[in-house]
């Protein structure tokens, strides 16, 4: 006797540089993927739809699909503008109808939510977050972003969390950079982002040697943000992704300046032991997001049932 096939979920990360979409199993298990580079809407959203075209013909028909978008987009379903981004920096991008080419294509439910929410379901699922029912997921790349979850359900309210533009003290006198958020100059992401460090030093993160002083201040801006996090939210854990931390020597800074701003104010987080356990990098390899896609998929599956 046979036996049943799994169903099939369709998941795309859709970031500003790359569109990765793939195919898997309620499981994990990743059965195709593909990175598209991220051209105009309508370039980018074709590819998408001709390569799950070809896996369906490939694999089989596909239950349902989860986008993990970056934004700011409307994740409430009820809304005329679901499944839209909203006014973006992305040039090109705004107001862009991402669900609907997939809708018309392929009639199946659709998963949307923005790429750190995305992310956070997958080490929520397979990763860092496994068991946990309230913590923050925060991507330090080109941009900043922030998501998670609060008591076992995504963080959304009027729109989505927006972690990358809280505002930060900054001290002119040691850091002038004025900041590069082309909305609020120097908020978080205006002086932490990937793209600010390029800015603010000439040349890019990876390219900067450890004893560079951006470390050091970079660590700084990300400690003061994880402080205000840590004491509004309230989370578990604090998972970190991204490009930028990927340089093995920035998150024991963190750690230390996040323990030296909180200056002992959380019993629970009162020695470096207590800080690295709690403060922790992603742990799929670069693949939260798309992993987190396939769980968007699933769950509009079930809702649809």
């Amino acid at each position: 006797m046979s036996q049943k096939q799994p169903l099939l979920f369709g998941g795309i990360e859709a970031g500003g540089t790359k569109f990765m979409c793939g195919v898997g199993t309620a499981h994990g298990e990743i059965l195709a993927e593909s990175r598209l580079p991220t051209t105009t809407s309508q370039e980018t959203l074709a590819q998408a739809v001709h390569y799950f075209q070809e896996q369906t013909q490939a694999l089989g028909r596909l239950a349902a699909i989860g986008v993990a978008c970056f934004g700011p987009l409307d994740p409430r379903p009820a809304s005329a503008y679901f499944g839209r981004l909203l006014a973006t920096p992305k040039p090109g991008w705004s107001h862009a109808d991402i669900i609907g080419p997939l809708r018309d294509a392929f009639h199946v439910p659709l998963g949307f939510d923005t790429d750190v929410n995305g992310a956070a379901l997958g080490e929520w699922r397979w990763g860092a977050a496994q068991g946990l029912g309230t913590f923050l997921y925060l991507t330090v790349g080109t941009g900043i972003g922030g998501g998670g979850l609060a008591n076992g359900k995504l963080m959304h309210g009027l729109l989505h969390p927006e972690m990358g533009h809280i505002p930060l003290p900054h001290d002119r006198d040691t850091d002038p950079f004025d900041g590069a958020c082309p909305f609020h100059g120097d908020c978080l992401e205006g002086l932490a982002s990937g793209l600010a460090i390029g800015q603010r030093w000439g040349q890019k993160a990876e390219n900067l040697p450890r004893e560079h002083p951006a470390w050091k201040m970079e660590a700084h801006y990300l400690a003061l943000a994880l402080r205000s996090f840590i004491c509004t939210l309230s989370p578990q854990r604090i998972i970190l992704g991204g490009g930028v931390m990927r340089q093995p020597h920035l998150l024991p800074l963190v750690h230390e300046k996040t323990l030296a701003t909180l200056n002992g104010y959380f019993s629970a987080l009162q020695t470096l032991e207590e800080i690295e356990a709690y403060i922790v990098p992603a742990a799929l390899e670069g693949r939260s997001g798309l992993l987190g896609a396939m769980v968007l998929a699933e769950q509009a599956w079930k809702n649809a049932s």
